[in-house]
């Protein structure tokens, strides 16, 4: 029988995969398998609030996840547990302590701060993804609330902000004792709100975030439509710059292309320092491999690593995942794994692709270039609509490998040497061209990530 902490780190690796950061980090935080029972497995969970998100919304996936690990799971059940008040750490106590079964004991989470100290500059890869984001990092790190304030981040998911933005704050905090720094994801920013609004202690809000000197907000996005939300932060963020303390965000996409938020705090995000995270290249990807192999103890051969680095390319957590998982395969079977099994392995756990049709990319890059969408159809030269319709039979052939022909009978009946010619201006132009690259960037997040 495979030992609770081991069993439940392979499922978290799968349900990672295929869950957005902030869910994943609220709702899986702080939990562990807390005993096994004739094939029954009991999931400790912090409160009940968690409890009844994960039997309404998750259940059947982690019961899926279980089974396939262990083929004798019949099945899952929630127990609340209690957590530890230890300074400075957040700590699951199992009620089965006595048995000397702790479980998921140290969760790294500093209870002053909330920042992960596993997230650090010595474990970051730095690459010509995210150079310019790492480079204003140590500029504001010189310099807090000095040097670009505020620092917007932005990329798809699963590239390294998260990483990125906590060695910044853990950075600062190790650097400068007196400096007070927080770090908290928009959703749990925007539950705080409510949470005290409703209890009638608003004003307690305002002065629980205004005492630090560095402010670290994450997924930013999840602010759009959230109006009293917008509203308490513009007034916070006015607050952090008028004294010089200075504020983090980071977001999967740039602010101008976050849907309902107010202007005024869209002109706020847009002020100081804004920096995208890209996909990296292979030698980064390869780097980050090797380097998190060393991290855990695992020297893979050199194939495994380059198999890695190439099939996967878009998303550094899936990196991460696909590497946890050869790790607990391997440690299962008492053996390195074989080529071959490793592909099936990969295979079978990578998160599948959103389905994106041909109407879905000509209304997003429309939306995107603030232009009709009839008029991509239309007979014009006009240089507005020329460039977006050039992307759209870009992207339906780079991403799609979508027929010649087939995007121009759908594009006005155009002939197919004009999206040949498109298709080959802007993969050219992409590579010389950062603004373009970037935009094109940010329309395959709008798309797959949306």
């Amino acid at each position: 029988m495979i030992d609770n902490k081991e069993l439940w780190d392979r499922v978290l690796t799968q349900i990672e995969l295929s869950t957005s950061r902030a869910n994943f980090g609220t709702w899986f935080k702080n939990t562990l398998i807390q005993k096994q029972d004739e094939g029954i497995i009991y999931i400790g969970v912090p409160n009940a609030f968690v409890k009844d998100w994960l039997v309404n919304k998750y259940h059947k996936n982690i019961l899926k996840v279980l089974r396939e690990a262990d083929e004798t799971v019949r099945g899952l059940e929630y127990v609340i547990t209690k957590i530890s008040t230890e300074p400075n750490k957040q700590t699951i106590i199992n009620k089965d302590a006595a048995t000397g079964n702790l479980g998921l004991n140290d969760l790294y989470i500093n209870r002053e701060s909330n920042l992960n100290s596993r997230y650090t500059f010595d474990n970051f890869i730095v690459g010509s993804f995210n150079e310019v984001a790492h480079a204003a990092g140590q500029s504001i790190i010189r310099q807090p609330g000095m040097n670009y304030n505020p620092l917007f981040i932005y990329g798809p998911t699963g590239l390294g902000k998260t990483h990125l933005i906590q060695a910044i704050g853990n950075q600062i905090g190790k650097n400068n004792e007196y400096k007070k720094v927080y770090y908290i994801t928009s959703e749990n920013f925007t539950i705080d709100y409510v949470n005290l609004v409703r209890s009638g202690k608003g004003n307690v809000f305002k002065e629980k975030y205004r005492k630090y000197d560095v402010l670290i907000i994450d997924d930013i996005q999840f602010f759009s439509g959230k109006e009293g939300t917008q509203e308490e932060l513009f007034h916070l963020f006015n607050n952090f710059y008028e004294n010089n303390k200075q504020i983090i965000f980071s977001s999967d996409r740039s602010p101008k292309f976050i849907d309902k938020i107010d202007d005024r705090l869209r002109s706020r995000f847009e002020g100081g320092m804004i920096a995208d995270v890209s996909k990296p290249d292979y030698e980064s990807r390869f780097s980050i491999l090797q380097t998190k192999a060393k991290q855990l103890n695992f020297t893979p051969p050199k194939e495994i690593i380059e198999y890695l680095a190439s099939i996967i390319q878009d998303n550094i957590r899936e990196l991460e995942g696909a590497l946890n998982s050869i790790i607990i395969q391997s440690q299962a079977k008492k053996r390195d794994l074989n080529i071959n099994e490793i592909k099936s392995l990969i295979k079978n756990s990578l998160k599948p692709q959103k389905s994106v049709s041909m109407k879905d990319v000509m209304k997003v890059v429309s939306d995107f270039y603030s232009i009709d969408e009839k008029s991509l159809y239309e007979k014009t030269r006009r240089k507005e609509v020329v460039k977006p319709r050039q992307i759209i039979m870009y992207l339906l052939r780079e991403d799609f490998n979508t027929s010649y022909p087939y995007i121009g009978q759908k594009l006005g009946g155009r002939d197919h040497t004009t999206v040949i010619h498109a298709y080959e201006k802007i993969k050219n132009d992409i590579k010389s061209d950062s603004l373009l690259s970037k935009d094109v960037d940010q329309i395959r997040t709008l798309l797959y990530n949306s």
